[in-house]
């Protein structure tokens, strides 16, 4: 069973047990949350629910294990004509979700 869940404007297949690294959320470590934004829902038997723009009913319960940052993202922009360089970067924050359920 699996389905694909908008997270934070952001769109993740996820299974039971997975764990995701999804934009950074309100609350500490350890404590759960539950999505009910489900934009498809597949079963065990094959039967695939699709949403309009979600399935209604549908949620996904998981718990959060972390904060955290991804990699640093460069940004470097350079005008050979003009002598303009230019070199930024940031660190994403995401927090890391471990899924526990999936109801249908």
């Amino acid at each position: 069973m699996y389905a694909i869940v908008d997270i934070a404007g952001a769109q993740f297949k996820v299974a039971q047990n997975d764990q995701i690294n999804a934009p950074r959320l309100a609350g500490e470590a350890g404590s759960t949350v539950e999505f009910e934004k489900i934009i498809l829902l597949s079963g065990d038997s094959g039967d695939v629910k699709v949403g309009k723009p979600y399935v209604e009913g549908a949620k996904v319960q998981a718990t959060i294990v972390g904060h955290g940052q991804d990699k640093k993202v460069t940004i470097f922009k350079k005008i050979k004509s003009e002598g303009y360089t230019l070199f930024k970067g940031h660190r994403q924050q995401h927090t890391t979700l471990k899924i526990d359920a999936i109801i249908g």
